[in-house]
């Protein structure tokens, strides 16, 4: 059941660390936490919550820790985003590109609750957030993305 999550727990690792390397150790320290406590788990839960709230909570652990804010490079960005055409690649781009331009807690919200599917209680829960505060930073982080995409739109 863990190894299922992989491929979730790795796209949200690079959102939250921004560089590949330290989101591989991000996921590494997530999987061998979760090994190691894994009777903490409540198999009436969502085990892909749980996994998620233990990466969370050790990627504040290394801020805390480090202090760093480290951003992916356009090469590590074009590495992420495969497209099948030339449009739909300059696109996810320009995406790729508002996106890091956006708070961080809204672009965790925001990739937790569109790209991963998780509902607002779950997301809220795992944030430690008010379910009013998840929904009001998805409002906000979808509205800044819209005008970022818009400005970047009229720039073309």
């Amino acid at each position: 059941m863990l190894l299922d999550n992989l491929a979730r727990l790795r796209r949200y690792a690079r959102v939250l660390s921004r560089d590949a390397p330290n989101a591989d150790d991000l996921v590494q320290d997530t999987l061998e936490l979760a090994w190691r406590h894994w009777q903490q788990w409540r198999p009436d839960s969502d085990i892909r919550a749980w996994l998620f709230s233990i990466m969370h909570n050790r990627h504040i652990d290394w801020a805390r820790q480090s202090n760093r804010h480290v951003g992916l490079s356009d090469e590590e960005w074009a590495r992420m985003a495969v497209p099948p055409m030339q449009e739909q690649s300059l696109q996810m781009r320009d995406l790729s590109q508002a996106l890091s331009l956006l708070p961080d807690e809204q672009r965790e919200i925001l990739l937790l609750v569109v790209v991963e599917e998780m509902r607002y209680q779950d997301a809220a829960k795992m944030l430690g957030l008010p379910i009013g505060t998840v929904m009001s930073r998805l409002h906000r982080g979808r509205e800044r993305l819209r005008q970022l995409m818009d400005e970047h739109g009229e720039e073309t």
